[in-house]
């Protein structure tokens, strides 16, 4: 039978000048080890998991991690025994999958069981062998321990003196992180920096000295660096990607080559992943990365963008998830790195990354660009990433010769941005909901190759009339012509503004223009649903040419109209025109 200890002060007792007696040290281990189970930002959760869990298991134990993180753990144990009945309660499914082995360095006050004080701490003993269908190991010995004496103020000067410049630089930028620090960092332990220390130990109970001991060091570094420890950063080489760099290992591990990306899935409770970028090429290849990343998915529309001459940062935030990219050439070889995090966890988002960055190094090697040819391959799929696809996709015609397009209101509502043929971005002018008719104005005049004229005629019954829409919703990346007649010059509550059309549409072709056989506008085709009802199939409805006339002068945009004429377009002339005038329109979130 062994006896397992464990504090975190008892695991720092090494660190100490005053060592404990031969007696305790054959009572108590500086190698014990938890089993952390999971790690909460509130002190209620993570209390409410450790009571829910103490009705299952024995040696449950709670301790605030620091940087405002609680952690659940098991133990102490000795790190053969926590290995051993981490892999029996992870089989037996008693605790989590992602569970690991957490030290007594990183562990600070304890909360739970409650009333427990940290100098206290019950040591547990198991059996030699864990029986495989054994579902709880029983604590069979208490030992009570007391804290190891701290540093006296000469003592914690002169272990002071032996810090390096880099180490004291930590302390500052440690205490400036904590709030108590404002000053240069500069490894100099003058006025400020004494104050900042005192003021330290005054909100964590300690003698107000101003000078740190060693277990204070360590306790203000433990907590300065608890959102690294939580996420498990450790020190990563990929000899095919050619990088070496420091990478949130506890949350993310390599799953795939996929050039130019090497994907890192997410493995822990975060969801975070990463991608290392790694490809031979040139400023040319290094600025198509840049544009085609922002269109996946993992690249949120909303951020800033910086491209330079060989590099380039991307930020996208949107849809519970911050991403950030950076890439850069190099000897003919673009290498970097994406990380996507889950939004409301920007402190240690923060750090994570600024751990990556400084760290980030290129060494021998770049992704084959042929590697990876047998992944799933989908129209919707860039390397194996999501392609970002529009919330909704709709037809406009263009109505003037600034680009100015005319298109239906459904499309253009709450959206975070609104593009022309995928490609370029446009500003709602105007938007009336009552007549279903939205103004786009382009965000830089284009010069489209055909623009609505709008007839100036009545329109006969019966007559010929046909719909240039984006069907699929750009799927076959140009416009199509669905033909019918005009069955009544108002709708179906007397409405005169509105045309009822014999014409089957599809829902891409909402917004689209609906012209006569000469090629002049008679309307805009309106969405088959109005309200709670669904219009029965080969039945439509369009806005007529009076309605988006008046519609264009609100706006004040001038209409181009067309006097009646007699001269019946051919059907590759109302091709050309109709893909002159019809353009894809996109709402993005």
């Amino acid at each position: 039978m062994k006896t397992f200890f464990a504090s975190m002060l008892l695991t720092l007792m090494s660190l100490a000048l005053t060592l404990p007696s031969a007696a305790q040290a054959q009572q108590v281990s500086p190698d014990s080890v938890w089993i952390q189970i999971a790690a909460h930002p509130s002190l209620g959760d993570a209390k409410n998991r450790a009571a829910s869990l103490s009705s299952q298991l024995p040696d449950v134990s709670g301790y605030s991690l620091g940087g405002g993180w609680y952690g659940v753990l098991l133990g102490p144990y000795s790190r053969a025994d926590a290995e051993r009945a981490m892999q029996v309660y992870r089989s037996q499914g008693h605790i989590p999958r992602d569970s690991f082995i957490a030290f007594g360095r990183n562990l600070r006050q304890k909360f739970w069981p409650e009333g427990a004080e940290t100098a206290n701490v019950a040591v547990t003993t198991l059996p030699a062998t864990i029986a495989p269908n054994e579902t709880t190991v029983q604590p069979v010995e208490v030992i009570p321990t007391p804290a190891p004496a701290d540093e006296t103020p000469a003592q914690a000067r002169r272990s002071e003196r032996l810090l390096s410049a880099d180490e004291r630089k930590d302390l500052q930028i440690a205490l400036k992180a904590a709030g108590f620090y404002n000053s240069a960092i500069d490894g100099s332990f003058g006025r400020g920096t004494r104050g900042s220390m005192t003021d330290w130990q005054a909100s964590n109970g300690h003698e107000l000295t101003g000078i740190l001991t060693t277990l204070q060091r360590l306790a203000l570094m433990n907590e300065y660096n608890a959102p690294l420890i939580s996420v498990g950063m450790a020190a990563m080489t990929n000899a095919d990607a050619g990088i070496s760099m420091q990478i949130p290992a506890r949350e993310v591990g390599f799953s795939r080559f996929e050039p130019p990306f090497a994907h890192y899935d997410a493995k822990g409770n975060t969801g975070a992943r990463l991608l290392l970028i790694s490809q031979p090429g040139d400023k040319r290849t290094l600025f198509g990365l840049y544009d085609i990343l922002q269109t996946l998915e993992i690249v949120p529309l909303v951020g800033p963008r910086e491209r330079g001459s060989d590099s380039f940062t991307i930020e996208g935030r949107g849809n519970g998830i911050v991403s950030f990219t950076q890439a850069s050439l190099k000897n003919g070889e673009i290498k970097g790195f994406t990380l996507i995090w889950p939004a409301g966890d920007e402190n240690r988002r923060a750090r994570v990354l600024t751990e990556m960055q400084t760290s980030f190094t290129r060494i021998d090697g770049v992704l084959d660009p042929a590697a990876g040819a047998d992944a799933q391959q989908s129209i919707d799929l860039l390397s194996g990433l999501q392609i970002r696809q529009p919330r909704m996709s709709r037809t406009g015609f263009y109505v003037d010769g600034d680009g100015t397009v005319l298109t239906t209101s459904d499309v253009v509502g709450n959206c975070t941005r609104i593009t022309l043929n995928h490609d370029y971005a446009v500003e709602l002018l105007s938007n009336n909901a009552a007549n279903g008719l939205a103004v786009l104005r382009p965000a830089t005049p284009l010069a489209p190759m055909a623009v609505a004229e709008l007839s100036l005629a009545a329109p006969r019954l019966q007559s010929e009339v046909a719909v240039s829409g984006f069907s699929y919703e750009g799927l076959l990346g140009a416009p199509s012509l669905t033909w019918g007649t005009l069955a009544d010059i108002k709708n179906l509550d007397g409405n005169s503004g509105v045309a009822r059309l014999d014409l089957s549409a599809q829902p891409g072709d909402v917004g689209g223009p609906v012209l006569d056989g000469t090629g002049a506008v008679v309307g805009m085709l309106l969405p088959q649903k109005i309200g709670a009802q669904q219009l029965p199939q080969g039945v439509s409805f369009a806005a007529n040419a009076e309605a988006i006339r008046a519609a264009l002068t609100e706006a004040g945009v001038t209409s181009s109209d067309r006097n009646a004429e007699t001269t019946t377009l051919t059907n590759a002339a109302m091709n050309r025109l109709v893909n002159g005038m019809t353009v894809l329109v996109s709402c993005w979130n």
